[in-house]
């Protein structure tokens, strides 16, 4: 006995298959685009509104319409440049500091980490990964005081150390590494690259890191931005301001806008400045996203 099946139902005009509720297929619906454009606007209002209110003056900022423009942006980064002779442009420096050496540090630990636990066999792999699950859990935040007591201990508050160390290791870096390594990385070419004699470092180096390459981009990108935007860390950690990241300094400044008000529009415009290196990073990284998993494979 012969069973025939109808063929998939296609639109007359252009012949795409068309689903049971007549919609063609890979055609997105307006509810779907309603609820993306909604959360574009949730977004990016924010990020509008100070782009808008740094470029008011301090008189302007509270007494015209939230989304009126004005001309004084040029002069409020002028302002916010001489404050304390240019302390704003050393947080900038110092975040940049802690989130870029933090990110590529966390990402070397979370590459090397996340391959061994995909490719290799050892005693206790099982419970040390769930260790790390249990690891991603847990809150930055719950291991602010006990990283202070450990590193007050050897005497390394108030230093750059003291935001660095504790930025290195992050569980979450680790098991994104380990599944896109065991995704990525075939054992087939692990094995054909140990039989002609090659060593661990090598390929780790020359074949699982070109393989990786898009995994660790976002593992950086995830680092860098939670290094950069980190508050309750660094707060903790530092005492002394010219050690302070972005987020601690304006925070000071908006503690004194309670008693000097102009102050306002210096944290506003402190505030879309730290955003622009942000958006550089990401617009710079996001081209390998779009690489092949093979690419690595065939440049290896």
């Amino acid at each position: 006995m012969t069973v025939t099946t109808a063929p998939p139902r296609t639109s007359e005009r252009a012949g795409k298959p068309v689903r049971a509720g007549g919609r063609a297929a890979g055609r997105p619906s307006g509810a779907s685009t309603v609820i993306l454009l909604l959360g574009a606007a949730y977004c990016l209002l924010p990020v509008a509104w100070v782009l808008v209110a740094s470029s008011k003056s301090a008189s302007e900022l509270f007494s015209t319409f939230t989304f009126a423009p004005s001309t004084h942006l040029v002069e409020n980064v002028s302002t916010l440049s001489g404050y304390r002779d240019g302390l704003f442009w050393r947080w900038m420096a110092n975040t940049a500091l802690y989130a870029g050496v933090g990110g590529l540090a966390s990402v070397l630990v979370s590459g090397m980490a996340g391959y061994g636990l995909a490719k290799f066999r050892f005693a206790g792999k099982k419970a040390i990964f769930n260790v790390l699950l249990a690891g991603v859990l847990v809150p930055g935040v719950v291991l602010a005081i006990p990283q202070y007591l450990l590193l007050a201990k050897v005497g390394l508050t108030n230093t750059y150390w003291a935001v660095l160390l504790p930025s290195i290791i992050s569980p979450y870096g680790i098991y994104l590494a380990r599944i896109y390594a065991a995704a990525a990385v075939p054992d087939d070419v692990v094995e054909a690259a140990r039989t002609d004699g090659a060593r661990e470092g090598r390929i780790f180096r020359s074949i699982a890191v070109p393989m990786m390459l898009p995994g660790l981009v976002t593992v950086f990108l995830f680092q860098f931005v939670a290094i950069w935007n980190n508050f309750m860390l660094p707060y903790i950690m530092l005492g002394d301001d010219k050690l302070f990241p972005i987020t601690v300094g304006l925070s000071g400044l908006l503690n004194q806008g309670a008693s000097q008000p102009a102050m306002y529009t210096s944290v506003i415009t402190g505030a879309l400045l730290s955003v622009i290196p942000l958006i550089a990073l990401f617009l710079t990284l996001q081209r390998y996203w779009q690489v092949d998993l093979a690419a690595g494979a065939v440049k290896a």
